[in-house]
């Protein structure tokens, strides 16, 4: 007997999850159930429709385990390697929620955020918005990245020493440079302050003076000496801590400090959340 005669897409689905699987692409589904894309497409609208299916990307499946009917979507961790694998990109979960896996608690993280090599559009699926951030060439910071298990299987994830790079390579991600200073306090006790060197060659200098300046204003002076040396040959130029404070002349406060050892002007000291 045919498979398409006895079985649907929700009996398949259901075959899916009782082994542990929660994603599927559209031409794996209709080859499984002998049926064309059309009679796919159809059957897998009934299902969204009853909160049972979602799909992040067109052709790309993730099935909505019952205790997750409420949210409409299951935690992105456990299907974020997958779909990074269907989108035939490198990437890895970084920014505030890296931060939050690496023990930030600061600041409630209501974005999933990730960085690939592609540029993507948003995601809205479910209570946790998936946003994309590009970076060119993630072979270069391979090193700060790590893989971290999860329900279902693994993902990648920076590892708090690229985590606090990206957080002053990405600031508008990291809602403002109050929270990035109030992040990396739960971060810099555990950086390691080599890796954190090796990593910075990856990043443009203003990054790695911004950072420097900041954890030594946070009083983490052992974590930066190898992130002082990585910038050798010094510059003469100067960079601002926050770029958009000094972004319209005819409002830029003036500088509160000029620091000699980093080359960076502030002009409002960073209020951290104690």
């Amino acid at each position: 007997m045919a498979l398409s005669r006895r079985r649907t897409l929700s009996a398949w689905t259901t075959s899916l999850l009782a082994v542990g699987r929660l994603v599927f692409s559209c031409d794996e589904a209709a080859e499984a159930l002998g049926i064309g894309h059309g009679a796919f497409l159809d059957a897998a609208e009934r299902l969204q429709r009853q909160q049972r299916l979602i799909s992040p990307r067109r052709g790309f499946y993730v099935i909505v385990p019952p205790q997750f009917h409420a949210w409409g979507a299951p935690p992105p961790s456990w299907y974020i390697d997958e779909l990074m694998r269907f989108e035939r990109c490198l990437y890895y979960t970084g920014l505030l929620k890296a931060a939050e896996l690496h023990g930030a608690t600061h600041q409630a993280v209501t974005e999933f955020q990730v960085v690939a090599d592609k540029r993507l559009p948003k995601i809205r699926v479910g209570r946790s918005p998936i946003v994309f951030y590009y970076r060119k060439k993630i072979t270069e910071v391979s090193q700060g990245i790590q893989d971290r298990k999860t329900d279902t299987g693994h993902m990648k994830v920076s590892s708090p020493e690229l985590t606090a790079l990206d957080l002053l390579r990405y600031p508008h991600a990291a809602a403002g440079l109050d929270n990035i200073a109030t992040v990396l306090t739960d971060l810099a006790d555990g950086l390691d302050a080599e890796k954190l060197a090796v990593l910075s060659k990856a990043f443009k200098r203003p990054t790695t003076q911004r950072l420097g300046r900041l954890l030594e204003w946070l009083g983490y002076t052992d974590r930066t000496g190898p992130l002082h040396t990585a910038l050798s040959p010094p510059r003469k130029g100067w960079v601002e801590l926050d770029s958009a404070e000094a972004s319209d002349p005819d409002f830029t406060p003036a500088p509160v400090d000029r620091d000699e050892k980093w080359r960076v002007v502030t002009r409002r000291i960073p209020e951290v959340e104690r």
